[in-house]
């Protein structure tokens, strides 16, 4: 019966000697419990299903031009290992779209934040300096995310991609993990550029210089949060998390030497307030921008420990 298939769709793994309305309930049945359902056929009585299917699949070679009219896909060279190749470019293309949102959402949420913030802050001191002036706001978002974000745009697979179970066919992009990290990261780069900023104010640095340390500290720790958006669990620390992706490591060294510029060529340093800094001033900054990689890393382990916990709950 619809039910009793229903029931056991999910547990059996070969059907023999079906006709075309099997193949329907069958596809119907694994539809029911929320899978993405492909088809493969090549005859003529494989149309129906290859029609019901999500993703119906008709060979190239030997499919009946009525499979081939009723499916989404067709395999030119009739292999199921293409069918699997073209998953997994799919998962890489999906997963880098996430990367993307990832890294510019969360530079521009802290970016937000930290002007806001800061407001509040130095009205409350009585001494109202914003963080960054419009030059360097423009400079951040044109130079130091535009960069790095088209690099994660093409970066490569992930080597257990095709370990993980499918996500589910009603998540989105903007998953839990997504605005989870786009908050938090943008909370923490408020926290850290702004700290420099009130440090280097109360500390009786001129505003020139505090503005000029929080444009290096937010140039430093969004090329250092990149790194972190190549992947949802594995470590930046990783044989790849950092070398893995050469048009990263590019952008990234492209981002820096202009930002680099701005800092240290008198020419452009009265229009961007910025000045040469110290070493001193570079041992506070890069302080402030490595600590997004700590903060990270400790919420990725974290998460790892939480997954094998759950995968041990469910191999018992």
């Amino acid at each position: 019966s619809d039910a009793e298939l229903d029931e056991k769709a999910e547990r059996i793994k070969v059907y023999a000697r079906v006709s075309p309305a099997h193949k329907m309930r069958v596809v119907g049945a694994l539809q029911k419990k929320g899978h993405v359902v492909a088809m493969t056929g090549d005859g003529v009585n494989d149309a129906p299903a290859l029609k019901k299917a999500d993703i119906g699949v008709a060979m190239g070679i030997t499919g009946t031009d009525v499979s081939k009219e009723a499916a989404a896909m067709i395999l030119t060279d009739d292999n199921f290992a293409s069918i699997v190749a073209a998953v997994e470019e799919g998962r890489a293309v999906f997963a880098n779209i996430k990367k993307f949102l990832m890294y510019l959402l969360s530079s521009n949420i802290g970016e937000v934040l930290l002007m806001l913030t800061a407001f509040i802050v130095t009205t409350a001191l009585g001494k109202l300096v914003l963080p960054l002036v419009a030059i360097q706001l423009l400079w951040v978002n044109l130079v130091t995310d535009g960069l790095p974000a088209l690099a994660l745009a093409v970066d490569p697979a992930e080597p257990q991609i095709m370990a993980r179970p499918p996500r589910s066919r009603k998540e989105g992009v903007f998953s839990r993990y997504l605005v989870t990290y786009i908050t938090g990261v943008g909370v923490w780069t408020m926290i850290a550029v702004l700290g420099v900023f009130l440090w280097a104010l109360l500390s009786g640095r001129e505003a020139v210089e505090a503005q000029a340390l929080a444009f290096a500290t937010l140039v430093v720790l969004e090329l250092f949060n990149c790194f972190n958006c190549r992947s949802e669990q594995r470590s930046v620390l990783s044989r790849d998390g950092l070398l893995g992706n050469k048009w990263l490591l590019a952008a990234v060294a492209s981002s820096l030497a202009l930002s680099l510029m701005v800092i240290y060529v008198p020419f452009f340093q009265k229009p961007f307030h910025t000045y040469g800094l110290s070493l001193f001033d570079w041992a506070v900054v890069l302080a402030a921008g490595l600590s997004v990689i700590v903060v990270v890393e400790i919420a990725k382990l974290v998460s790892r420990s939480r997954g094998r916990v759950n995968a041990r709950a469910a191999a018992d």
